[in-house]
């Protein structure tokens, strides 16, 4: 019953935004993306998509591409923490290696993010979500080369973000689809 429920809700507002033409606001489209899948934190992505002036008064087509700009941008931070580690004295070898690959893989991780951008620019739906399932994998990469060492990761808030932004990215997309 609460599925069909979700169904409902799903199409009463995807009924709202064809018919209206009235652009979405982050927090209608945050709960229609939670309700098409259930990985969707609607409470961090009506915080971020809040956060991010190009919110304001943007559909859903143009909240998708904020998100994944976001994800981007998530990945230039994490960037720049790891090479405050790198820089920090006393940081131990294996920690440096394990840094060095996680910020290779962040760097691809905000091409990947930029390209999805790029892509649902274009409207190339389904590509811009193959982008955004990139930076997934690569964040997991990351995380798997720590656990791996059996070294804590120092990055977990930004690999969660990471995976958060794909997910609202490709579920908001999936909206539009």
């Amino acid at each position: 019953m609460a599925e069909i429920g979700k169904l409902v809700l799903l199409i009463v507002v995807a009924a709202f935004f064809i018919v209206s033409g009235v652009h979405g606001t982050p927090e209608t489209t945050c709960k229609a993306a939670a309700c098409i899948d259930e990985r969707v934190n609607y409470d961090f992505c009506v915080s971020e998509l809040h956060g991010d002036l190009e919110s304001a008064g943007a559909d859903a087509w143009g909240l998708a591409k904020v998100t994944a700009l976001l994800g981007g941008s998530n990945a230039g931070y994490a960037k720049a923490e790891i090479e405050n580690m790198l820089a920090k004295p006393g940081t131990d070898d294996k920690l440096k290696v394990l840094l060095g690959q996680c910020h290779k893989l962040y760097d691809q991780m905000g091409l990947a993010f930029a390209d999805a951008a790029d892509e649902l620019n274009k409207r190339y739906y389904n590509l811009g979500k193959k982008k955004a399932a990139q930076a997934i994998q690569l964040a997991q990469q990351c995380d798997n080369a720590f656990v791996k060492a059996g070294v804590r990761s120092p990055l977990m808030k930004r690999s969660k973000d990471s995976v958060r932004l794909a997910i609202i990215c490709t579920a908001i997309t999936n909206l539009i689809m």
